[in-house]
């Protein structure tokens, strides 16, 4: 090893873009917008928190591009500008020198009924899991998809007026994106399905709509599964192909990830041990797309220690290290790291021995521990598992009783727009 840690050189991406480092915060769901999806202080004071911890980049967690594709009822919602809230949430990712990506999202069929009992998707394929929180999608219309095209470009124009460096299209974990790029959530027989070609359409629309929308040097990143890890979805060689296509449209970062809500692989809980004692889940993914692509590269998940990660970096399979749960336990771990006054980050187990539960609770838990950074808090390591998944488990199923009511015709608040409508279209094209 050299004396200066791989992680700590800095890297310039092809948009200009200079990341005084190699590690990233990934993105993480903050969950910390007003009802309506406007960035709240503590959406600020979280980033505020993280940017002294050193990272050189941090993404967001998912800014929806459509009030209806929401993860959860308190994402921040890009339907409009919202001025200086957006800037605010800008400012205090970049107040220590790091640079910041907003990533863009929609869920299409991984909408809870707690946002909506009417989702839209590439097709009518329901998400396959217990608990009645997914009702079955209804397919998108052409106009529909060109409205939802129309949004990311908006929505990424509002992040660069913000201040945001570039932003990141969210085309994994089973997202609407990663819905187009999937035969199994896929069914289309129009010009957005059938083959890859065809798969891939949307999300190089998109790609092209945000270029035509911002401005030359404003950085353009992916996610990207390497694959659907699902009998007969999207697979590794099709994800190498459009990671192809995309270097052909000129992105300047492609994160590399994994699975859906259906097969979370980003979690890591069925990685093989070989794979975990690399650290990196995806790392052996990555080391097959550097054959296929120049382009630079992030790897998320899995990475814990400096050894690991400079290993990666020295390897070339990755140019960029992310993580993310770690940083919601420990935000300092960057600089410290960095500064080699770290080894590796701190374990945290987190479980209760039943698999659906605990699959809740790798996202939970850690939502909790952002939530108390946002307060001005600092992370709770002791925080109970069982308060946490029955708090949330209650919260949810309050939420979804609350979208019944909604669904049932009872003003509770105003409906959000449904993705289409003419109310829809005409906020796009403003």
């Amino acid at each position: 090893m050299t004396e200066t840690s791989s992680i700590a050189q800095p890297l310039t991406l092809p948009s200009g873009l200079v990341l005084p480092n190699r590690v990233a915060k990934a993105a993480m769901s903050e969950n910390l917008a007003t009802a309506d999806g406007v960035p709240t202080e503590g959406l600020a004071r979280l980033y505020q928190r993280f940017a002294r911890g050193g990272a050189g980049l941090f993404i967001t967690g998912n800014a929806i591009v459509d009030p209806g594709g929401r993860t959860e009822r308190h994402n921040v919602v890009m339907d409009r500008d919202h001025g200086e809230a957006l800037a605010a949430w800008a400012r205090a990712a970049k107040s220590h020198g790091a640079a910041v990506l907003m990533q863009l999202s929609h869920a299409g069929r991984q909408t809870m009924r707690t946002v909506t009992w009417k989702p839209l998707a590439p097709s009518a394929v329901v998400v396959d899991r217990k608990g009645g929180l997914f009702s079955a999608p209804s397919p998108l219309t052409l106009s529909q998809i060109e409205g939802l095209v129309a949004r990311f470009g908006r929505a990424a124009a509002f992040a660069e007026a913000a201040g945001f460096d570039g932003v990141q299209i969210h085309g994994a974990h089973g997202y609407l994106v990663s819905q187009f790029l999937s035969p199994l959530t896929n069914r289309r027989d129009d010009r957005y399905g059938g083959d890859l070609d065809g798969r891939m359409r949307f999300l190089l629309e998109i790609v092209r709509e945000v270029r035509r929308s911002t401005a030359k040097g404003f950085t353009l990143a992916v996610k990207l599964n390497s694959a659907d890890f699902q009998r007969g979805g999207f697979t590794l060689e099709e994800s190498m192909q459009v990671a192809q296509a995309l270097e052909a449209e000129g992105i300047d970062l492609l994160e590399i990830s994994g699975g859906s809500y259906e097969k979370p692989a980003m979690m890591g809980s069925e990685q093989r041990a070989s794979t975990r004692a690399r650290e990196a889940f995806f790392l052996e993914y990555a080391e097959r797309m550097r054959q296929h692509v120049g382009l630079p590269l992030m790897v998320t998940g899995g990475f814990r220690s400096r050894e690991g990660m400079d290993a990666a970096l020295r390897s070339g399979a990755t140019d960029v290290v992310g993580m993310a749960r770690p940083l919601a336990v420990d935000p300092d771990l960057p600089g410290r790291l960095l500064r080699s006054e770290a080894e590796a980050a701190t374990e945290h187990p987190v479980g209760v021995g039943v698999r659906l539960l605990d699959d809740l609770l790798q996202i939970q838990w850690y939502l909790r521990q952002l939530a108390r950074m946002s307060k001005g808090l600092p992370p709770d390591p002791r925080l109970s598992p069982w308060r946490t998944i029955l708090g949330a488990l209650g919260q949810m199923y309050v939420e979804l009783a609350t979208s019944w009511w909604r669904r049932e015709g009872h003003a509770l608040d105003a409906p959000a727009p449904a993705t289409g409508t003419p109310a829809t279209k005409a906020a796009t094209s403003a």
